[in-house]
């Protein structure tokens, strides 16, 4: 028991303890504004999961717009921390503070709407830009191991960087070929697709490499 507890990551149980705290204090403020019930629960994992959706995009694609809305929950956040902190009544909060509560989850939702779309939009705007220059011929999902998955396609050739509009993540090119993400990491780990770091240290994969090595090859090629 002792030496599970010493495993144990004291910077995780630090972030644990903290965005307990930090929930509490959303559920607060919001139950003082008027809003009981499940209602109070659901702000504070409204914000969460903003915050959360706007980090994986930061981290994996970056722009103004993850940025955005990483921002507006992380102030959120604070805002509903410093409310409790007593510089306010919250027996008595002033309506500014009521409008603000009952107009959030009409922001939330739409930031994560954004934000969701927004990936898989690039995921679809990589993969259209290929199949509108050349007909492809579409063969049948490998049946192989996914860690040796595209393990017959030829080794890619030291090139250029590919344009930004082809570089997508694991998940993203995995959707746009129909395979899982393993498949894709398989393929990067075999040397058949290269890898990218993204300006936020994301790991990014070129879908024209992934499409070669699962067998979409153009027509008469």
């Amino acid at each position: 028991m002792l030496t599970r507890l010493r495993q144990v990551d004291p910077i995780l149980v630090q972030a644990v303890i903290a965005a307990a705290l930090s929930f509490a204090h959303i559920h607060d403020v919001a139950e003082a504004a008027g809003q009981g019930g499940w209602k109070a629960w659901a702000y504070p994992v409204s914000v969460d999961v903003l915050l959360a959706v706007a980090w994986k995009m930061m981290r994996t694609r970056g722009g103004a717009a993850a940025w955005f809305w990483f921002l507006t929950a992380m102030a959120a956040s604070l805002g509903a921390n410093v409310a409790t902190s007593g510089v306010m009544d919250l027996s008595d909060p002033p309506g500014w503070l009521r409008v603000v509560v009952a107009g959030w989850p009409a922001v939330a939702f739409l930031g994560g709407t954004l934000l969701v779309h927004r990936s898989r939009d690039a995921a679809k705007e990589g993969a259209a830009g290929l199949s509108s220059t050349k007909p492809q011929e579409a063969v049948t999902e490998p049946s192989a191991n996914e860690a040796t998955a595209g393990e017959d396609a030829p080794p890619i050739e030291p090139q250029a960087a590919p344009e930004s509009r082809y570089l997508v993540t694991y998940r993203e090119a995995a959707d746009a070929l129909g395979v899982t993400d393993g498949t894709v990491r398989g393929w990067t780990y075999n040397g058949k697709v290269r890898k990218f770091t993204s300006d936020e240290g994301g790991v990014l994969v070129d879908l024209r490499e992934c499409q070669r090595v699962r067998g979409l090859r153009p027509a008469g090629v």
